[in-house]
């Protein structure tokens, strides 16, 4: 399914992963592919994009007036759903993924899937860890917790340091854009950025590559319509990790 009007689900269920994260099933499946979001529709209230953690689900973490709408709501309430946009990552076994925080989302299709063979995760503590008992199931998990209440006391950076980051065939990357940044810079330094993927976020109004709003400096491409996925090197001199722009179109430094 793929529209341009909203299709009106009904949540069915909600699990609630941590403190500020919940995942939101619906009583609708989606063909897609892991990687591509979905706009979501909160009556009454916005309209924001999410990636698909599952075929039925969004991962939503409470940072703003949307997300607080949504994680705010109860089973047999009803959002709209337009979509799926954008590419997803490529199908490839032997993957290694990366991930920061919620960031897991877009990537928890590829672990279901099985293409995923180890998977570096970094949070700020152990409670912000999330599906733990479903990765380790399906790849080899590394922790980093800027706490150390798990795994690596540090940075999810510093566990690459200890894989050969070469013998994987892949790798998939998304996270907070200062932690996506740093994963860039040590893949360009040991020249894999040609096989490696990174799901970007930026604001964004329409999802239909109209607006503009999403466009990332200087080849303007947008992420709803030529990502939200993107091969390494073809983000080399971007503004990744540089600035970002807000509802209004206002380039501010990260």
């Amino acid at each position: 399914m793929n529209s341009d009007l909203p299709f009106v689900v009904t949540i069915k269920k909600i699990e609630r992963e941590s403190e500020t994260v919940s995942t939101l099933f619906f009583n609708k499946k989606f063909q897609f592919s892991p990687g591509q979001f979905v706009m979501v529709w909160v009556p009454g209230v916005d309209e924001v994009p999410m990636a698909l953690s599952s075929d039925d689900s969004i991962t939503v973490q409470n940072v703003g007036i949307a997300t607080k709408a949504l994680t705010s709501l109860n089973e047999g309430s009803k959002i709209g759903i337009r979509g799926p946009y954008g590419n997803g990552f490529s199908k490839i076994h032997n993957s290694l993924g990366i991930a920061g925080g919620v960031g897991i989302a877009p990537i928890l299709p590829l672990l279901a899937g099985g293409y995923v063979k180890t998977f570096l995760y970094g949070a700020r503590t152990s409670e912000e860890i999330l599906f733990y008992n479903q990765i380790t199931s399906m790849a080899e998990l590394q922790v980093a917790t800027d706490d150390g209440t798990m795994g690596h006391k540090g940075l999810v950076l510093e566990l690459m340091n200890a894989v050969k980051l070469d013998e994987y065939d892949l790798i998939v990357v998304c996270g907070p854009e200062r932690m996506v940044a740093a994963v860039f810079s040590l893949l360009e330094s040991n020249q894999l950025l040609e096989k490696s993927e990174f799901s970007l976020h930026r604001y964004m109004k329409c999802g239909l590559g109209i607006c503009g709003s999403c466009c990332i400096d200087p080849s303007g491409v947008r992420i709803c319509k030529e990502g939200p996925v993107f091969r390494g090197d073809f983000l080399t001199g971007s503004e990744i990790g540089h600035h970002y722009r807000d509802a209004s179109g206002r380039s501010i430094l990260l």
